[in-house]
């Protein structure tokens, strides 16, 4: 799972490729936990900064890999801006690569 998250971030202005179920999961776990976290300390603390820095820093590597999902299942990054149907794909299994016959 940390290696997921990790390779998330190392991709985190990548759109292009696939990111596996596991990679999309974890990461979307971590993106909510960090969230989670934030937010109970900005209400401990009485402040709004916490949670909006964390989710501004953590918000487009979680979309990068959102996008590489779509990918991953075959399908356009730009239905992730489709409520139901994005959760869904994300569910599919991942579509195998489509391998070029070795030339000799």
């Amino acid at each position: 799972m940390i290696h997921s998250i990790g390779s998330s971030f190392k991709k985190y202005v990548d759109f292009q490729g696939r990111a596996s179920r596991k990679e999309f999961w974890s990461f979307f776990v971590f993106f909510y936990a960090v969230s989670i976290i934030a937010g109970g300390l900005d209400g401990f603390l009485g402040t709004d900064f916490i949670g909006n820095i964390s989710v501004l820093a953590i918000f487009l590597p979680y979309l990068a890999v959102a996008v590489r999902r779509m990918n991953d299942v075959g399908k356009n990054g730009w239905f992730i801006l489709i409520p139901i149907y994005n959760l869904i794909l994300a569910l599919s299994p991942s579509k195998p690569e489509k391998r070029e016959p070795d030339s000799k």
